[in-house]
């Protein structure tokens, strides 16, 4: 049995239902963590920080498989532009290490936009707070627990 992490105690709190999944730490690619997972990559999300131009920091939630869209982005939440933060900047500003960052349980609420995708699907995995640990989820708890918005944010694929 594996410690709860802080994303784990807030769902476990707000008896929100989540199942915790492990795999190799070693992994830090989302492709690959879907695929130890056994799980199609289009179920498998990962967290980006952003700073805007506002100097506000802003969570996108979107597939592993996928690129933020920045200026769709930006958009979205209206602002003139928008960058990731860098990597080093992660821990101190989130309290999560880069491959184990969870959109729950962040050191503050920012506002956090998950891709439109994420409302196809009954169950989602995202990190579950560090880096070997994902946890599987309803989609629209997750959206409930973190205060979040839907929109359409990553680039679009040529064959999508």
């Amino acid at each position: 049995m594996e410690t709860k992490t802080n994303a784990m105690r807030i769902l476990s709190q707000q008896k929100i239902l989540y199942k915790d999944h492990y795999y190799s730490s070693e992994l830090t690619n989302g492709e690959e963590v879907a695929k130890a997972l056994n799980e199609d990559p289009k179920h498998v999300y990962k967290t980006l920080v952003t700073i805007a131009s506002d100097k506000r920091n802003y969570v996108f939630v979107i597939p592993v498989s996928k690129n933020l869209d920045l200026k769709k982005a930006a958009k979205v939440i209206n602002v003139k532009s928008l960058e990731m933060i860098k990597q080093k900047e992660l821990l101190p500003l989130t309290g999560y290490i880069h491959g184990g960052c969870s959109p729950v349980g962040m050191k503050k609420l920012f506002p956090t936009i998950f891709d439109s995708t994420i409302t196809q699907y009954e169950n989602i995995f995202c990190s579950g707070g560090r880096v070997g640990c994902q946890i599987e989820i309803n989609p629209n708890d997750l959206i409930r627990i973190v205060k979040g918005k839907v929109a359409d944010v990553i680039v679009e694929d040529k064959d999508d």
